[in-house]
């Protein structure tokens, strides 16, 4: 078994739930420290798929958060610049995106609070979503500085950046076109309740009932046969995975252009040009 910085894996039966952990000073000041921001949540989000899809005593997987957070981004990043921490970054959100492809096992989305940023695409790429009904869902790469929640401004307000961790890949595939737009070109937030208006979210419940309806759909899973379920998820997640072959290289790659064009340097050699027009 692996060690995990910043989730745990608590197994109860055939179900075995990754519990993403919320990201307090002392996890943000690690990650800061190791210029690696999101991707190490990433990387360990991949690593703990691939450990479960290769536990034979595990059926179903349950993704949630600790306490009332699913997922919040640091406030800051400065990561970029630095091969070996961009590879680690690329590498680590690509083997995540690509593991909510192609694991057979049904996985479940918990959201049990706030998902923001990678863990509102890990969420669109789940089978199944159950969500507190006021929990908010929203991909803060576009937001440029206006994304509030709670009253506070969530992710970076440095930069307005392409999506590259998932949103690209999975908000097309869940959300009508337009509105994945709004979702991504605008970073708009929605509820839970909001998405289950639009199909997107299964069920939106109060937080009181989160527990017991997850646990109603893993139930009902384990009544299947587990080869079934795993040919029939295989059979469904091929437009997914055409979906991942499609993009998801060009929208991580874009990414990192978009920083280095707004890095002060880039801003300084281009005197305005590029700034503010095509």
């Amino acid at each position: 078994m692996s060690d995990y910085v910043l989730l745990d894996i608590v197994r109860n039966g055939q179900v075995a739930t990754i519990e993403l952990k919320r990201l307090e000073p002392h996890l943000r000041a690690l990650m800061r420290t190791e210029k690696r921001g999101g991707a190490q949540r990433a990387s360990e989000v991949a690593r703990a798929l691939t450990e479960l899809r290769h536990d034979d005593s595990v059926r179903v997987i349950v993704i949630t958060g600790k306490d009332d957070v699913f997922t919040i981004p640091p406030s800051s990043y400065g990561h970029h610049g630095n091969p070996g921490n961009d590879w680690d970054i690329m590498s680590g959100v690509t083997r995540a995106v690509e593991a909510m492809c192609t694991i057979e096992k049904p996985v479940i989305a918990k959201v049990n609070g706030h998902a923001v940023g990678f863990g509102a695409n890990l969420v669109l790429a789940c089978d199944f979503i159950v969500a507190r009904e006021d929990a908010i869902i929203a991909d803060h790469h576009m937001s440029a500085g206006e994304l509030e929640i709670d009253g506070k401004v969530v992710g970076s307000a440095e930069h307005c950046m392409v999506t590259g961790d998932g949103g690209a890949v999975f908000a097309p595939l869940k959300m009508p076109m337009n509105m994945a737009k709004e979702y991504l070109m605008l970073a708009r937030p929605f509820t839970a309740k909001e998405l289950a208006g639009m199909g997107v979210v299964n069920y939106a419940v109060p937080a009181s009932e989160l527990d017991a309806k997850t646990d109603e759909i893993a139930q009902r899973l384990l009544k299947r046969n587990a080869y079934a379920l795993a040919m029939t998820k295989r059979v469904l997640n091929k437009q997914m995975l055409a979906q991942f072959n499609l993009v998801h290289d060009a929208s991580l790659g874009y990414e990192f252009l978009n920083f280095y064009m707004q890095t002060p340097q880039a801003k300084d050699l281009a005197k305005g040009r590029g700034e503010d027009k095509l």
